[in-house]
């Protein structure tokens, strides 16, 4: 981490990474969690997130985050949020982002199948944000070697288990760079801010479509320990 930090402050970057993180001392030692932590370009962390809840067998790896690092953070190239794969489909995580003033979204999912292609699509509409969808790449040869796989991976190495597809979304829901399938690169767009604003004239889900004289919204944002 200090090595990321120290990069992002050498080049004047703003950096969304997803890891692993683990607790070893205290309350939740042992414990694995969903993470995704923010870099500003002077290499400060910005914002700590831990995914929500664990979709599925996921149970049996990873452990239920939080809502401190629920929002988005104010950084070199705006306020930037990121929400972890199936949290994208937990309507109370995107408001949260929403009501943060997010101007930029980084969707962090295995690889960007149709099904989050349209949800990332949907996120940029709803949150009148740019949304940066993040798909892995990974042959079979990275799987771990003590797992096991189907005989048609494990016999031919640049099998790709995870395909890509990320890809650059305006906040009117329509692509700024398609989906990049099967191969390992950088996608760039250039993303004028200004189009918020224009968008929120006619769908802003945290002032006019809101109705807080209807329904009432709060976050715990409380680190658990």
């Amino acid at each position: 981490m200090r090595q990321l930090r120290d990069c992002a402050a050498q080049h004047g970057i703003t950096l969304v990474l997803g890891f692993n993180e683990k607790v070893k001392p205290g309350p939740g030692n042992r414990s694995l969690y969903n993470s995704v932590v923010t870099i500003d370009a002077d290499g400060a962390i910005v914002n700590h997130h831990r995914k929500l809840r664990p979709t599925y067998t996921e149970q049996l790896v990873w452990a239920q985050g939080d809502g401190a690092g629920l929002c988005a953070a104010d950084t070199a190239a705006g306020r930037v949020g990121a929400l972890v794969c199936w949290e994208h489909w937990m309507p109370h995580a995107r408001q949260a982002l929403h009501i943060s003033d997010e101007t930029i979204h980084v969707a962090l999912w295995p690889a960007v199948k149709e099904s989050h292609q349209i949800a990332s699509r949907h996120y940029a509409f709803e949150g009148r944000a740019f949304v940066l969808a993040v798909g892995n790449i990974m042959p079979a040869a990275d799987f771990p070697p003590e797992l096991s796989l189907p005989p048609d991976l494990r016999d031919d190495p640049a099998a790709l288990l995870l395909n890509g597809g990320s890809a650059i979304i305006a906040p009117d829901g329509e692509y700024l760079v398609e989906p990049v399938y099967d191969e390992e690169t950088i996608i760039y767009a250039d993303l004028d801010l200004r189009l918020i604003a224009q968008e929120q004239m006619t769908l802003d889900v945290t002032g006019g479509y809101a109705r807080d004289d209807v329904f009432t919204f709060e976050v715990n944002r409380r680190r658990l320990k």
